[in-house]
């Protein structure tokens, strides 16, 4: 694999040979089917940027997950939705046979649905733990069926469990497909964090997240292209995803929607969210 130009934390070289690496970095910048602000393909960049001043030890799970190595990968282009589905599965089916954990970084959420293909052919019984302000289930939008608003519709042709959570903005086309028990609207969940428990229950023993960062409150996530009131804070979103580690294999996720402002802060919460998400899976159970 060539070396990549930049690296996620700023890693020094021997933490982030491809060989011994232990996650690869998925960067792609692709925004073609925003329907609003416009500006998730400069996300990716952003993160990476944000992630060179993070620290290096995770106080929660008192270690320091950057040891495993992470390699960060040259980003993945193109011309259409189509032809990007093609493109990450082909890039992300490579990482995988070699028993990489694939963190993508986006770009719009479309970019999810040829990553989360290629897991699901990979690993056999996966469900797909769905973190975001909206239902993303309808056939098509605007003429097409790889709009961002149409992700889950189409992970569903290939992934069938599927558990959202932080919803609360959807079209009433999009009703039908709603499967009540697997569907965590923010309003119902916001008081309390017994759902948890219930949600974890839900999913397979192989997990791939999906987190769209507006499913955070825009008061801390004010960055993205469709932010929505009453998001969820960083604790209920870290306790959930903790709980996912300690009791289930994550075998992937991927962070989208990061549309960049002049505020910094919303970029290093994304890089914090991901370097922990990585802390709880390698701490909680090893790789195999």
């Amino acid at each position: 694999m060539p070396e990549s130009p930049f690296s996620f934390c700023g890693l020094p070289g021997s933490k982030t040979d491809y060989d011994r690496a232990s996650a690869v970095i998925l960067p792609v910048p692709f925004d073609k089917t925003s329907t609003w602000i416009k500006g998730a393909d400069k996300g990716p960049a952003a993160i990476i940027e944000a992630s060179r001043y993070l620290e290096l030890y995770d106080i929660e799970t008192d270690s320091e997950v950057f040891r495993k190595g992470i390699f960060t990968a040259r980003p993945v282009h193109a011309a259409s939705s189509s032809a990007l589905v093609k493109k990450t599965d082909s890039s992300v089916s490579g990482y995988l046979r070699d028993n990489k954990l694939v963190v993508t970084l986006g770009g719009e959420h479309s970019v999810s649905v040829g990553v989360i293909k290629a897991h699901a052919r990979h690993y056999k019984d996966l469900s797909i733990l769905h973190l975001d302000a909206h239902a993303d289930s309808r056939e098509s939008y605007e003429g097409s069926p790889y709009n961002h608003a149409c992700v889950i519709a189409r992970v569903r042709e290939f992934a069938k469990n599927i558990v959202s959570v932080g919803i609360r903005s959807m079209d009433v086309s999009e009703r039908a497909a709603i499967h009540n028990k697997k569907m965590f609207f923010a309003h119902k969940i916001h008081a309390s964090d017994k759902w948890i428990s219930n949600a974890v229950r839900q999913l397979t023993d192989r997990v791939y997240i999906t987190i769209d960062l507006d499913v955070f409150d825009p008061g801390i996530m004010p960055s993205t292209g469709t932010p929505e009131p009453g998001g969820l804070g960083w604790y209920q979103v870290m306790k959930l995803l903790a709980a996912v580690a300690r009791s289930k294999r994550i075998v992937g996720f991927d962070v989208v929607e990061l549309c960049p402002s002049n505020s910094k802060a919303p970029d290093f919460l994304a890089a914090k969210l991901i370097y922990t998400l990585l802390s709880y899976i390698y701490a909680n159970k090893p790789r195999r």
